[in-house]
């Protein structure tokens, strides 16, 4: 079974083909996508990294968690599920 990861703090200047070689260090990576901003294409700082086998998942996140790469130290933790529907927090309604 696969382990998604999520990937914070990531220089602009990183791309997938980097965290793919990087993470494949810990094991064999199923995907790697950086998110980038839908209105300007620049890339947010973030990005999942797939990795083939959970027990891979947890040797990257051992491994790489606080890595510093391009200067920054990575944040590497287990991807919370997406949640489905609805367009996330916030409180609904506008002003009264």
């Amino acid at each position: 079974m696969s382990m998604k990861l999520y990937v914070g703090n990531l220089s602009f200047d990183t791309t997938e083909e980097q965290l793919t070689t990087l993470f494949s260090e810990a094991g064999y990576v199923t995907s790697a996508k950086i998110i980038t901003d839908r209105h300007t294409g620049q890339p947010r700082g973030f990005g999942f990294v797939e990795m083939e086998t959970k027990a891979a998942g947890q040797k990257a996140i051992s491994m790489l968690n606080g890595r510093t790469v391009d200067g920054r130290p990575l944040s590497v933790n287990e991807a919370k599920p997406q949640n489905k529907g609805g367009f996330g927090g916030g409180r609904r309604g506008g002003y009264r």
